[in-house]
């Protein structure tokens, strides 16, 4: 059995706490209404983070999706990363960053050590924003999973930015995963046209489906103008095929345990 503190910020950037262990996923803290100009896109924020950097106090890493989209990296992100200790990144966004970066491609491990002296693994997952091809306009992403070295120990997934294809079924045949954030909304570009980039409804219940033991927590699904799928969206598909009870919805800025 596992023990977590999660905290949603906004958008993609949770607070995990695990065993004295302080991580940050996604760090993004700029408030709303400011734009972001990506050659000829423009990402428009619109909910302001939860919480202040400074409010939380230390933090021992981050866990990085990728560092090439202001919505998942934002100005005020940016800076706070020379402040930790460490940064789990892929390594292409690594390379872009400073000296405490580390890049993982999928499946290879880092480590730290929580305050009971526990090993925390955190292994580098498939991820793909978009569909197959999407690296050439969308740049390369990856999600993570969180796993003790206990005996009754079950993983905590942190999706990033993906759509759900198949090759993230693996996560699920390598892993017994109790709870998971999932990056949805079906984020979307006019210039792309009608293709999702993030994972939407339906990922969200293969994800389930997969995942059938774990709670699951949206996130990233709402305070950005390119999000096509509403939260009450998602919550009606989520009815629709019986899985309501599955998903647990974080509250901004409200600390949430979680047992799984």
């Amino acid at each position: 059995m596992n023990h977590v503190q999660l905290t949603l910020i906004g958008g993609p950037t949770v607070l995990i706490e695990i065993d004295g262990l302080r991580l940050l996923t996604d760090p993004t803290f700029d408030p709303a209404g400011n734009d972001y100009h990506l050659g000829p896109v423009t990402l428009s924020k619109t909910t302001d983070p939860a919480r202040t950097i400074e409010s939380l106090g230390r933090i021992d890493a981050v866990l990085l999706s990728h560092e090439q989209h202001s919505d998942n990296l934002d100005e005020t992100g940016r800076a706070l990363l020379s402040t930790v200790g460490r940064v789990f990144t892929t390594p292409e966004s690594a390379m872009n960053l400073g000296a405490n970066a580390v890049g993982l491609a999928s499946w290879e491990t880092a480590s730290l050590r929580t305050a009971t002296g526990q090993q925390l693994t955190i292994t580098a997952t498939p991820a793909r924003h978009g569909p197959h091809g999407a690296e050439a306009y969308s740049g390369h992403v990856t999600g993570f999973v969180l796993s003790q070295d206990h005996p009754d120990s079950r993983a905590f997934y942190v999706s990033g930015d993906t759509v759900w294809y198949e090759e993230l079924s693996q996560i699920a045949r390598q892993f017994q995963v109790g709870a998971a954030l999932l990056n949805l909304g079906a984020a979307r570009i006019d210039m792309i046209g009608p293709i999702d980039l993030t994972m939407n409804a339906q990922g969200a219940i293969e994800a389930a489906r997969t995942f059938d033991k774990a709670i699951l927590m949206p996130v990233h699904v709402e305070g950005w103008t390119h999000f096509s799928e509403s939260p009450a969206e998602v919550k009606k598909a989520l009815a629709q095929a019986g899985l309501t009870k599955r998903f647990q919805w974080l509250r901004p800025g409200v600390a949430t345990q979680l047992t799984y």
